[in-house]
Parts: structure tokens; C-alpha cells; sequence
């Protein structure tokens, strides 16, 4: 089975938040290095975890620095995981995938 990291945007980003879903976002950006070192890594745990109760997204902070900027990231990339709305976990910098998909199954 293929799951779709999907690639959201600001509007798609408060209709995830307003609903209360379960979501994990990675924010990266085309000229980091390490963040395109994540991707695969992050599609792997996408496809190893997502189901109907955990939406796992993408949002490229240079499209969409309004969500950058209202989250406080500092650094990237950074995968931040909600839970009814509110933000219950992030980590900064690059994870092996043992150690991302213990982050984000910590609260799906």
C-alpha cells in the first residue's frame, strides 16, 4: 500500500488543526540539504504508520512562511506532530526512521 505524504498549504493546515485530526508535518525547504536527506526517510515512516486517524504532510516553509513564522521554527527541517488542534511534540534536525517513527506513533 502507498500512503501520499500530503503537501499542504495555509488553508489546508487550519482545516487539519480546526478538525482536531491527528497530524504530523515535516517543514523543509528546497535548498536544505538535510531536509531532502529526510524526505525518503519520511515517506518511509508515512507508509509504515499513516492510516484514517494520522494524516502525515509536508509544508515548504519559502511557499508558506506565514506557518513558519506563527509555529516559531527556527531551524529546519522540523516535523511537528498535533493532536485536537494543538501541537504535542516536534523535533528539530534529522532522525533516523526507528527514532521518527517512535516520535509520531508516540501520539497517532
Amino acid at each position: 500500500m502507498t500512503i501520499n505524504v500530503v503537501n499542504l498549504n495555509e488553508k489546508e493546515f487550519q482545516s487539519l488543526s480546526d478538525k482536531g485530526v491527528t497530524f504530523a508535518v515535516r517543514l523543509w525547504a528546497e535548498w536544505c540539504a538535510p531536509c531532502r536527506m529526510m524526505s525518503p526517510i519520511y515517506r518511509q515512516v508515512a507508509e509504515a504508520i499513516a492510516n484514517d486517524d494520522l494524516v502525515m504532510a509536508e509544508l515548504n516553509i519559502d511557499e508558506h512562511p506565514a506557518i513558519a513564522e506563527r509555529l516559531g521554527v527556527r531551524s529546519i527541517p522540523t516535523v511537528v506532530i498535533f493532536k485536537d488542534g494543538k501541537e504535542v511534540n516536534r523535533s528539530v534536525g534529522m532522525l533516523p526512521t526507528p527514532e521518527l517513527q517512535k516520535l509520531i506513533t508516540r501520539y497517532a
